[in-house]
């Protein structure tokens, strides 16, 4: 999120900035990126030393977007470890989410074409998120996200190779099916092509006989 998103976002009576849905008051709160946390901790440190003082947001994003540039790897580091786990927390909820039915009718998506591959960071999460849920069934989902994040930044490139191993494999099988799929598709165009043409024949031939 950049400096000037920050006007987006209002603050919760913590402190928090929270983004709000106009649309689906269901649809889950968009995933922070490591510079939006970043803002989060200034609005707080704001508020605990100025707790009566209004914040101009135009100001307030200027300072932050400064600050920014002088934290050091490890502050950045940290952040960036909640950023991550709050993308786990987002698309877990975003796996659930039955979106409100739109006035616009959207294009419908073909559910026969390829679906792009996870990473190896996620296939990760796919193989240890059960035993985590399962050992420790009070935590909530950013929680547990957040547990993942660390145990992957924990293990070895070593450790991490059959993971990665699985995602260039998936990677690989993705692009040939897309490959497949595009040839498909442009067959079925020809086809369609062809059977307006043939359509049109046959129109013509139709007016021969009426005239």
């Amino acid at each position: 999120m950049g400096s000037l998103k920050t006007c987006s976002r209002y603050s919760d009576s913590s402190g928090n900035f929270v983004k709000r849905h106009r649309g689906d008051p269901k649809k889950p709160r968009g995933k922070m990126s490591s510079y939006a946390y970043f803002v989060q901790t200034c609005r707080a440190e704001h508020k605990k030393k100025h707790p009566e003082a209004s914040v101009n947001f135009s100001e307030f994003s200027k300072k932050c977007s400064e600050r920014w540039k002088t934290i050091s790897s490890k502050e950045r580091e940290k952040l960036e470890v909640l950023a991550k786990a709050d993308k786990v927390r987002y698309e877990t909820e975003m796996k659930s989410y039955k979106p409100l039915k739109e006035v616009k009718k959207k294009r419908t998506k073909d559910p026969s074409a390829p679906k792009r591959p996870i990473s190896a960071f996620f296939i990760f999460c796919s193989v240890h998120r059960p035993k985590i849920t399962s050992e420790n069934p009070d935590l909530s989902i950013c929680a547990i996200a957040k547990k993942l994040v660390e145990m992957w930044n924990n293990t070895s490139p070593e450790e991490k190779q059959p993971y990665t191993a699985k995602a260039a494999e998936l990677k690989k099988k993705y692009k040939k099916d897309v490959a497949a799929y595009s040839t498909k598709e442009e067959d079925n165009v020809d086809k369609d092509e062809d059977d307006y043409v043939k359509d049109g024949d046959n129109y013509s031939e139709q007016d021969k006989n009426d005239e």
